[in-house]
């Protein structure tokens, strides 16, 4: 087709100038845009070393109370969008300190939360009126629109991961938020009743699981996933492009724990390089054990304990662990699932 002529050229413009003072616009000008051949490459891989992230924490923890922040927490940004508070396209990821002595006050909201516990020994939190204490390594949850409030009553600082689905929550403007009338909830239920009464493989008689809902078990200890993975890494066989790779599942349904924050768990012996893999959901990994690299697209990551690493949608990943590693990781997979829109690709044999 040729170019087209200045007559024309203007006439178009003149037409969807029009439309617009109409609240309108051709679908022809942004149809590639709107439904492109492959998912955008706007999001971009990025890192963060315990380390660095640790000393900027403890800086803040001088100059703000965690009573006074509400939550005193550092926001994981993707370098592709500085200042939109997301690390993935719908995901929010922060590190939270919280200090001895700490009360982080009782709030809840339609975000649902995740925790990932990377430093310290018997922090709480408080979920719908139940305590647990916290451990390096504890998946924990808190459910959409639940009361929660942290507290540290010990002699060291407890430090952990926050993921949430904010952006997704923001994008579909269904947020709602509310401060408790005291700094911490009413604890009505002893510490360990969520696990006896829907952990152990039992579930209350009169139970009814509801769809899409969040696990009725909040804490997750590491201690016993951690020898599941050992276990099942011996029986094997090893998946070539996940090792072994479990997935936490809500007891009641057997779906995902969370229903918009998919969350998985991942051992790799050392020398065993993954396949090259991709997948639509953007994920942040989490070094639990372990150090070596990764090579997302181009760009190679070396890491070790407590650092955390995102790998776009779409964008090929290799894992090459120098020693056993565990990786904790999430998404939004579920929600992809759900909708029909999730895919992968398993290209094979690994490559260096």
């Amino acid at each position: 087709m040729g170019e087209v002529g200045g007559n024309l050229r203007e006439a178009r413009e003149a037409f969807y100038a029009r439309l617009r003072t109409r609240h309108m616009s051709p679908l022809w000008t942004v149809l590639h845009d709107l439904v492109s051949d492959m998912p955008r490459r706007e999001m971009k891989p990025a890192m963060w070393r315990y380390g660095d992230v640790r000393a900027y924490l403890m800086e803040a923890g001088e100059l703000i109370t965690a009573r006074e922040a509400e939550r005193r927490a550092l926001i994981l940004e993707n370098p592709a969008w500085p200042g939109e508070s997301r690390i993935t396209p719908t995901l929010y990821a922060a590190i939270q300190l919280v200090l001895p002595g700490d009360v982080a006050p009782a709030h809840r909201h339609t975000q649902s939360a995740l925790r990932f516990v990377l430093e310290g020994e018997g922090a709480f939190t408080a979920v719908g009126g139940e305590r647990t204490r916290m451990h390096r390594g504890d998946f924990v949850i808190t459910p959409s629109w639940a009361w929660h409030d942290h507290g540290n009553e010990t002699s060291e600082p407890t430090i952990w991961l926050d993921g949430l689905d904010i952006p997704l929550v923001y994008y579909m403007n269904a947020s709602f938020a509310e401060r408790a009338d005291s700094d911490r909830q009413e604890v009505t239920r002893p510490e360990g009743d969520a696990p006896a009464r829907y952990g152990s493989g039992l579930l209350p008689v009169d139970y009814e699981s509801r769809a899409f809902s969040s696990s009725p078990v909040f804490n997750y200890p590491y201690a016993r996933s951690r020898e599941a993975l050992e276990r099942l890494c011996v029986a094997g066989p090893l998946d070539p492009c996940h090792g072994i790779k479990q997935k936490y599942v809500n007891p009641a349904t057997g779906d995902y724990a969370m229903p918009t924050i998919a969350t998985f768990l991942q051992y790799l012996p050392k020398g065993f390089s993954t396949a090259p893999y991709r997948s639509t959901d953007a994920t942040v990994f989490v070094v639990v054990e372990g150090e070596g690299h990764s090579m997302v697209g181009e760009t190679r990551f070396d890491w070790g304990e407590n650092d955390l690493f995102v790998v776009p949608t779409w964008e090929t990943v290799i894992h090459h662990p120098a020693a056993d590693t565990v990786f904790f990781s999430y998404s939004d997979r579920g929600v992809q699932e759900k909708l029909g829109l999730w895919r992968e690709d398993r290209f094979g044999e690994p490559r260096e």
